[in-house]
């Protein structure tokens, strides 16, 4: 594979960070890339965003490198706020973008990686979670030159990948830290819901099979209805939505959400998800694991039970679910460092190897 790899610095102001260093943006292409289908892309484009530099050791071995993944529909900014980032990449701080280097990249169908929208539209290969990583891994080792990682992690969709980096590439890895998933082949309500939110869009009329000309506003706000009920947090949606007029109010929120959607790209997005199923391979997880769920979470509901049960086949495995507070946001705890940064403290102290 041959690569085009374009570094851009980002200007001040177009991220606010008050208290980490300004990202650097970048793309890179695979040439010829082969998918789990069996289709195939003449040039797969991957974007990603990075702060701060590769260290390597005396071998040549990079040893503060990180990957954080996003979650479905997402993209790599979406990490860098001052929610997240500005708890985690600052002076001091756990991933200190001065001593690590932090790569936060779209994945395959996302943000401005290759994706339907850019003119193939259903004809774009049916990409899985499998591709997505293998995507992710070439970036790493061919565009950046990246031959191992102090800490994989992710949210949601990023979180499933990283069971996924830890079964496929055991050895590439100090750490393993998925936020808000479970380690279980995708079913229940939660393919369910997937499914439904597809549905919603390819049976509105303007769909026409992908060709559209505008985009099918029916389908793809009642898609929006579908991943905001289960993404919410009922507490503190009847905190801020104490009235039936307030309830309306906030409807006009979701129309305006549900523009920001291309409905091709959604539709590949939930569907990818479709072959996920990390639990046949857990005992292959070599790396210290630690895995992070809330209890509000509708997504992954704690009443599953699915990772405390599974969390006993990973070698240096461990689950942890943060009750319900004032504090967490249902499935978006995984985006609040503030909540669960000591555990990453402690999974970080716990992977730590001795200097060579």
């Amino acid at each position: 594979m041959k690569k085009l790899l374009l570094l851009l610095p980002v200007l001040p102001g177009i991220v606010a960070a008050a208290t980490y260093p300004s990202p650097t943006e970048g793309s890179y292409t695979i040439n010829n890339f082969k998918f789990v289908t069996g289709e195939s892309l003449p040039k797969l484009r991957l974007h990603y965003w990075t702060l701060g530099k590769p260290e390597r050791d005396a071998n040549g071995t990079v040893r503060n490198a990180v990957l954080i993944m996003h979650g479905t529909t997402g993209n790599g900014k979406s990490f860098l706020n001052d929610t997240f980032a500005g708890h985690l990449f600052g002076p001091r701080q756990l991933l200190d973008a001065a001593t690590h280097f932090v790569i936060l990249p779209d994945a395959i169908g996302h943000g401005d990686s290759s994706k339907p929208s850019d003119g193939m539209r259903m004809h774009f290969p049916k990409y899985t979670y499998d591709d997505m990583v293998k995507a992710d891994y070439v970036l790493l080792t061919e565009g950046l030159r990246v031959n191992h990682l102090r800490l994989v992690m992710g949210t949601s969709m990023g979180a499933m990948h990283t069971w996924i980096w830890g079964e496929t590439y055991p050895d590439f890895m100090d750490a393993l830290m998925p936020l808000a998933s479970n380690p279980v082949e995708i079913a229940g309500r939660n393919w369910l819901m997937r499914q439904m939110l597809i549905n919603a869009i390819e049976k509105d009329p303007e769909w026409k099979g992908g060709d559209y000309t505008a985009e099918p506003k029916y389908g793809l706000l009642c898609a929006t209805y579908f991943l905001s009920l289960m993404t919410s947090d009922p507490l503190q949606m009847q905190k801020h939505m104490p009235t039936r007029e307030a309830v309306i109010a906030s409807m006009k929120s979701y129309e305006t959400r549900s523009s920001h959607y291309d409905a091709n790209d959604m539709i590949y997005a939930y569907e990818s998800s479709r072959f996920y199923n990390p639990e046949p391979k857990l005992e292959q997880i070599k790396a210290p694991l630690l895995a992070i769920n809330s209890a509000d979470d509708q997504v992954n509901p704690p009443e599953l039970g699915i990772s405390e049960r599974l969390i006993k086949r990973v070698k240096h495995g461990r689950f942890v679910l943060i009750p319900i507070s004032d504090e967490t946001r249902g499935h978006g705890t995984h985006s609040i460092p503030a909540i669960w940064g000591k555990y990453l403290q402690e999974l970080l102290a716990q992977s730590e190897k001795p200097a060579s």
